[in-house]
């Protein structure tokens, strides 16, 4: 089963980049991808609410304290952001699986993980749309994505260490994983542009 497209998101009269920061449109927005999964996977999903909003709180605290100043590290920023939720819905869990069809097949990854999966599409569709909107680019996907045994990988590794979740959303993208230190943006982005003294990105 292909990933749904970005088209499932809500629509907004903002940039996708700052309506991500609206808790509102946020918990609609999930909603919506989950449906979108639910209806061409079968399997039948509930949404804790309240974990979802501790979700988007810890996120965008996350977001706030490593948004950088240089607007050339806008781009790079859109990809560590996405990865930083990915990493905040493996930790507080905002979804249970309540049902998955008879005879599912185990080695797709829509069903051998399905909360992981929903996850993984949501981050991915978010980054999409961003980088479609604000930088004119098409996302990637790398053909690890639907292969069963980086997902094997992946939920072993980011359950024991969800900040490796950043690390994993990149290699999904076909870009440069930062395995050591995934949630250190500045380093990051120091290694490619170096320090910048610019107005501060909004």
């Amino acid at each position: 089963m292909a990933l749904p497209l970005p088209d499932s998101l809500p629509q907004t009269d903002r940039p996708i980049r700052r309506a991500m920061r609206r808790m509102r449109w946020f918990k609609q927005s999930f909603a919506r991808q989950v449906e979108a999964i639910s209806a061409a996977s079968g399997v039948d999903y509930q949404i804790h609410n309240d974990r979802l909003a501790q979700v988007f709180i810890h996120w965008l605290r996350a977001f706030e304290a490593q948004k950088p100043k240089d607007p050339a590290a806008r781009r790079a920023f859109t990809n560590f952001a996405s990865g930083l939720m990915l990493q905040q819905l493996i930790r507080d869990v905002p979804l249970e699986v309540v049902s998955v069809p008879v005879g599912s097949d185990a080695s797709n990854p829509a069903f051998y993980w399905p909360e992981g999966y929903a996850y993984v599409a949501y981050c991915l569709n978010v980054r999409a749309a961003v980088l479609a909107q604000d930088f004119d680019e098409t996302l990637t996907l790398a053909p690890d994505l639907s292969n069963i045994r980086t997902w094997w990988s992946f939920k072993e590794n980011v359950t024991q260490d969800p900040a490796l979740a950043i690390a994993f959303l990149d290699l999904f993208s076909s870009e440069d994983p930062n395995w050591s230190t995934p949630t250190l943006f500045y380093e990051q982005t120091a290694q490619l542009e170096g320090p910048s003294d610019s107005e501060q990105i909004v």
